[in-house]
């Protein structure tokens, strides 16, 4: 599984190896790692971003809520999805998705709207004539408000892409359990998965699962053991590309409806200039990096199995590609960016609900040492869904984060 192994050891980028990491700001890499350097376990406020890549209401009025839950209600949950909501509004949330689920948009609205109300009444009680204690207290209370409606907001926001798979008849891979043996027991998607995006954003997700899986791609069977901690970081990777490809692929849409989109001939050009830079990719590090890991006894060699382009043998040339290869760096370091912290934090807790927490120590020369971290077993058709799952998550956060922010609004300009 060599191919396969050196994407993942190498820590996949969002984007495909022809985007210039310097103007993709969320990378894989742990670019921060250096300024720890002594050997020890990793500050919980960094913990989640170094682990899987990524930079970037009141009590009183909700009491009738807390009343109406079952005392078992966050149980059944774990079955819809591997992160459990532990607010009060998460809770009364993940009721009605296991017993109406048709109705969540409309009461995710409602505690929007309670939300904005409180916020609201928060502002309003400002008094600048408190001094001393009296202030440092109320400035306390405040601060202790707004974490609890910044978290009763990223549930919101959870729910809402939840909601959205289960309307799409989709269910999500439930947490990892490598002690049961192969993982990979959900039953496969992919279809409709695919039919979740636009024919030219499906092109791009094959192209990103071309560079994650190389020439193994249509290889489902095969069996191998792989580090958790790196699947983790190519889903989290991959949660943020389909974010990214969202964002894009709108632009695209519309501009294609508009007939503004650029001409045939400069397009033509385009590709055939985005399919020669990715016939240079870094292979050698790519392959490298798995050699030491211990093959599968289902997997007699991973080794010969990368053409004379490598990884970059079956990626093809798209228009959408192309469209994106026509943005300036300021323009694609925008979009390639998470809008909102609370976004952030939901990718963060999404994967390591379904991955758990790795061990993970930063080493005195200033390198992560994940020597403790586990294997687990899995197929590439199992990958491979869970690449898919992971692109279609970031597709749905776009959308979850653009419909909560006109309501309540929340991303930083």
């Amino acid at each position: 599984m060599e191919t396969t192994a050196t994407a993942l050891g190498s820590c996949v980028a969002p984007l495909p190896p022809s985007f210039s990491t310097s103007a993709f700001p969320i990378s894989i890499r742990p670019a921060f790692v250096p300024f720890y350097s002594s050997q020890r376990r990793l500050p919980h406020s960094y913990s989640n971003s170094l682990r899987w890549g990524l930079s970037a209401g009141s009590k009183k009025r909700y009491v009738a809520i807390k009343a109406s839950l079952s005392s078992d209600s966050t149980g059944p949950a774990s079955s819809i999805a591997p992160l459990k909501l532990e607010s009060p509004v998460g809770q009364f949330l993940s009721e009605i998705l296991i017993n109406h689920p048709h109705l969540l948009p409309a009461a995710a609205d409602q505690q929007l709207e309670q939300l904005q109300i409180d916020r609201d009444a928060e502002k309003q009680k400002e008094d600048p004539s408190k001094t001393g204690t009296g202030l440092v207290l109320y400035r306390r209370i405040a601060e202790l408000k707004d974490i609890e409606r910044k978290k009763a907001l990223e549930e919101i926001l959870y729910a809402l892409i939840v909601q959205k798979f289960m309307d799409a008849n989709v269910s999500l891979v439930p947490t990892l359990d490598p002690s049961s043996g192969r993982v990979d027991t959900w039953p496969r998607q992919d279809e409709k998965l695919e039919r979740l995006h636009s024919p030219e954003a499906n092109e791009m997700i094959q192209n990103h699962l071309t560079f994650i899986l190389g020439n193994r791609l249509g290889d489902s069977l095969s069996v191998a053991q792989i580090s958790k901690l790196k699947v983790g970081q190519v889903y989290a990777a991959s949660v943020m590309y389909g974010y990214f490809l969202k964002r894009i692929d709108q632009r695209f849409q519309l501009e294609k409806t508009m007939k503004i989109l650029p001409e045939g001939n400069a397009e033509e050009t385009n590709i055939e200039q985005v399919t020669a830079d990715e016939s240079r990719p870094n292979a050698n590090n790519i392959s490298n990096s798995f050699k030491s890991a211990p093959p599968h006894a289902e997997v007699p060699s991973w080794s010969g199995v990368m053409g004379p382009g490598g990884v970059a043998d079956g990626i093809k040339p798209s228009r959408l590609r192309t469209y994106v290869m026509s943005f300036d760096a300021e323009t694609l370091q925008r979009y390639a960016t998470i809008r909102s912290k609370e976004a952030i934090s939901i990718v963060e807790k999404h994967t390591e609900a379904l991955f758990g927490r790795p061990e993970i120590v930063i080493t005195p020369e200033g390198r992560v040492d994940s020597s403790k971290d586990e294997n687990i077993t899995i197929s590439l058709g199992g990958l491979r869904r869970l690449v898919l799952e992971a692109v279609t998550f970031g597709s749905f956060l776009w959308d979850v984060e653009s419909h909560v922010d006109s309501r309540y609004h929340f991303v930083a300009n």
